[in-house]
């Protein structure tokens, strides 16, 4: 009997072969030359193809296998490449003013599951007890091993009110921990701050969202307003668990300390990739000393601004190292309606350190107390600890254009600029519910009452020890300045 199918195979094989070259090339103007190896391989997948629709055991849906192919293709590159479907696509652009139901954490691709990078102040997930470093092994009794971040997300998604259940593996626990979740609207309050003593303020840094530097000079407003003589003596600012957020508002905030100079500049292999971002005139904290504490949940945002001040020498870094997420991605939206977030450059401070796979290193190194094991080392997780990440191109002496990991190594070159880039708000950890926009709220209703919840929620507490050796050290700058003003004892008029 003929196989009614069996005619179209060829134009559809031919369809696949042109696809792949495609997206091999990333959508460029014109199909380059590729390489007697590329066809060859291209060939491979045909075959492959070729076989599965013919053999396997049961009929296969042709768009899941081949979306499947493009996701494999993509997963081979970095933790942070990813394929988008026209559904995930589609949820990724919706207006984040709308209300969506989560749990608020940051999460990323782990080999053995999804990962959580820091769970976000004020949300279930932090209430519960999830803690940088947990790895989600299952949701809902979904085993998530080999579950992509997309898929992590939406099932973690859902109305608010509804519960999800997740099993976690965490570090120095002999079982699982299971945590049952209320969904919440994740409302995300991106600037706390308080008076911690007499002219020594405290700002919290949450999440680089579109508000956060207009809470930010809000909150140094109010709290140079309540100092002696109108001026600041020192500033705590506190980017720890920050997994980061825009790059525009990571810009914003060093420059809002800076008086001059490059705060951040990204290289990639493109030219189009190669950006650089300089500091303006003015100082907020007009000259304060300023303390910055950082810890592995700091990542990508909060690493721009830790870097930029520590380079410039405008503050002092102090906790532990940073996560070292240093990779720009790009959205770059295809003719499906799908997509593709795809790394395409990557962070360097003023000075030219690489973020990636390396992180910043704290002036002074003070340990969490709350986040080490029971031999007494802390034990949260990197982005050198992810599964394919990028290396750091200067432990490598090469450019990033030249910096890969081994999957990359054969991958062919194109000098054309992709059509209908978009950049992509630059925390790479994924959220897994949608974050409602704060554009519309008071800055000054919506930051400055932190006093009536609870301590470890903001800090405020004697027992948040990496805070007390900051305003230990501030305090510290405080009666050196007083001494160098006052002449010693017996001196001569």
């Amino acid at each position: 009997m003929n196989d009614p199918k069996r005619g179209r195979r060829p134009w559809l094989f031919g369809a696949v072969l042109v696809a792949m070259l495609v997206l091999a090339h990333l959508l460029a103007d014109n199909v380059l030359a590729v390489s007697q190896v590329t066809y060859e391989k291209l060939r491979v997948f045909s075959e492959v193809y070729s076989l599965i629709k013919q053999n396997y055991v049961e009929e296969v849906d042709e768009k899941s296998i081949l979306y499947g192919a493009i996701g494999g293709m993509l997963k081979a590159l970095d933790p942070h490449s990813s394929f988008l479907t026209p559904e995930n696509f589609k949820e990724m652009r919706v207006d984040t003013r709308g209300e969506f139901g989560g749990l608020g954490i940051e999460i990323s691709r782990d080999d053995r599951g999804i990962r959580v990078v820091s769970p976000i102040e004020d949300t279930p997930a932090y209430r519960a007890g999830m803690k940088s470093g947990d790895v989600i092994v299952k949701i809902d009794d979904v085993n998530a091993l080999d579950m992509d971040l997309l898929e992590a997300v939406k099932k973690m998604r859902g109305k608010p009110g509804s519960k999800v259940t997740l099993m976690v593996v965490r570090k120095g626990e002999s079982k699982p921990l299971s945590f049952t979740l209320v969904r919440a609207v994740i409302k995300i309050r991106s600037v706390k701050w308080r008076e911690e003593t007499a002219g020594i303020g405290y700002v919290r840094i949450i999440q680089f969202n579109e508000q956060t530097q207009p809470l930010l000079e809000s909150a140094i407003a109010e709290l140079t307003k309540k100092s002696e003589n109108g001026k600041l003596k020192g500033l705590v600012l506190d980017l720890r668990n920050d997994p980061g957020g825009l790059l525009d508002q990571a810009v914003a905030v060093s420059d809002a300390f800076l008086e001059e100079g490059r705060i951040v500049y990204t290289k990639g292999r493109i030219p189009g990739k190669n950006m650089s971002f300089d500091a303006q005139p003015g100082d907020l904290a007009k000259g304060a000393p300023i303390v910055v504490l950082i810890n592995g949940g700091s990542a990508s945002a909060s690493e721009i601004v830790a870097g930029a001040l520590q380079d410039h020498r405008r503050g002092v870094i102090m906790g532990t190292q940073s996560f070292g997420k240093g990779s720009v991605q790009t959205i770059i939206p295809l003719a499906d309606g799908s997509g593709l977030r795809l790394t395409t450059a990557q962070y360097y401070t003023p000075n030219g350190r690489s973020i990636q796979a390396k992180g910043i290193a704290p002036d002074i190194l003070v340990e969490d107390l709350d986040v080490k094991d029971k031999k007494g080392q802390a034990h949260r997780p990197k982005e050198a600890d992810l599964k394919g990440h990028l290396n750091n191109s200067e432990s490598t002496g090469k450019s990033p254009a030249e910096t890969t990991h081994e999957e990359q190594k054969n991958k062919p070159d194109t000098d054309k600029e992709p059509k209908a880039l978009e950049p992509e708000p630059e925390a790479e950890a994924e959220p897994e519910a949608d974050l409602e926009s704060d554009k519309n709220k008071d800055p000054k209703k919506d930051g400055s009452k932190v006093e009536s919840e609870p301590d470890h929620v903001t800090g405020h507490s004697k027992q948040d020890y990496q805070l007390q050796r900051a305003l230990d050290l501030l305090k510290g700058f405080q009666v050196l300045e007083g001494r160098t003003k006052t002449k010693p004892a017996g001196s001569k008029h």
